[in-house]
């Protein structure tokens, strides 16, 4: 951050956006508003895109950095035009320019099931009302964040959540620590797409937080299972997976690859793929002996959960 005056900054730098894994997914159905309603536990790591933003003397949203399609398509940028125009309404707002340049620092894969875009579009948020000097509360962002995308609200959250409707009402989980492998089979997978296709079974019983954290255990030790797996499987399913490793070849390998060492599961609706370790160093040797099986191409990384996510404290309750 730059002071260079007494005020609101003028700049933030390397503001951290996280990627999420979701420990299950369950479609329970279709509802009216043709969207599908959802059950999940999303769990933020510390795989990071990383966002700068600058205040502009004028009104424009100026989008630089890496760019995945149009400037005016990214979720960042829309993320920045609503609170923009939410702004215009607050005295404290008036005859100030709220302008910004925006620079996003991809490290999260596009079409990944991980959240890169969501992630975003939050941080932006969350960077945006302290630049804008706005201080908006939480509930206000959260408005704003469920017009965005469905995973955005939880990115505004504190850290792990159980996650229900169509993904905007996140009741926050305490969960132990876990290490992650995550393999990127270079696939992008379209969510639009897997949700549409006619043999995604949506018909899957709900759960409760109460039956999800009963079946875990209580927390990982030197010779314990990861948080998220229970004997030698992972809580519940992914519903999607099926449908995404039916479609694409490349997903269905690194579900096969990764399963050798251990329950491995899509995130999201895919393309990444991850398996659970109680350690970062056990992530990492299972890492080192996977590389030199890994196809032309694919990326792996260890990783952590995270057990706060970095900028939940930005926000008032």
């Amino acid at each position: 951050m730059n002071r260079a005056h007494r005020g609101p900054p003028r700049q933030f730098l390397g503001l951290p956006a996280p990627a999420k894994i979701n420990r299950f997914l369950h479609v329970l159905g279709r509802r009216a508003d043709g969207y599908h309603e959802i059950q999940s536990v999303f769990v933020p790591i510390d795989l990071c895109d990383l966002v700068d933003l600058g205040a502009r003397d004028d009104e424009r949203i100026v989008r630089g950095g890496d760019l995945t399609g149009p400037a005016d398509d990214d979720l960042a940028v829309r993320a920045a035009y609503a609170l923009q125009a939410a702004a215009r309404a607050l005295p404290a707002a008036a005859g100030r320019p709220l302008g910004a340049d925006l620079r996003v620092e991809k490290h999260i894969p596009v079409g990944a099931g991980l959240g890169g875009g969501s992630s975003d579009a939050a941080t932006t948020l969350l960077g945006l009302n302290r630049l804008w000097d706005l201080n908006l509360p939480r509930a206000a962002l959260l408005a704003l964040a469920r017009g965005l995308g469905a995973d955005v609200p939880f990115f505004l959250g504190r850290g792990a959540a159980f996650v229900e409707g169509v993904g905007e009402r996140c009741t926050p989980l305490a969960l132990p620590y876990a290490a992650l492998v995550v393999v990127f089979p270079q696939v992008h997978v379209s969510t639009a797409e897997i949700f549409a296709d006619p043999k995604l079974t949506r018909d899957t019983k709900r759960t409760t937080i109460a039956g999800f954290s009963a079946a875990l255990p209580p927390a990982p030790g030197a010779d314990s299972p990861a948080s998220g797996v229970v004997g030698n499987a992972l809580f519940g399913a992914n519903d999607l997976e099926v449908v995404v490793r039916a479609r694409y070849p490349a997903v269905d390998a690194a579900v096969r690859l990764l399963a050798r060492y251990g329950p491995a599961r899509m995130t999201g609706s895919g393309s990444g793929v991850f398996l659970e370790l109680p350690d970062l160093a056990r992530a990492q040797r299972c890492l080192g002996e996977l590389r030199p099986a890994l196809p032309a191409g694919w990326s792996a990384w260890a990783a952590s959960t995270l057990e706060v996510l970095p900028l939940a404290d930005w926000l008032a309750d």
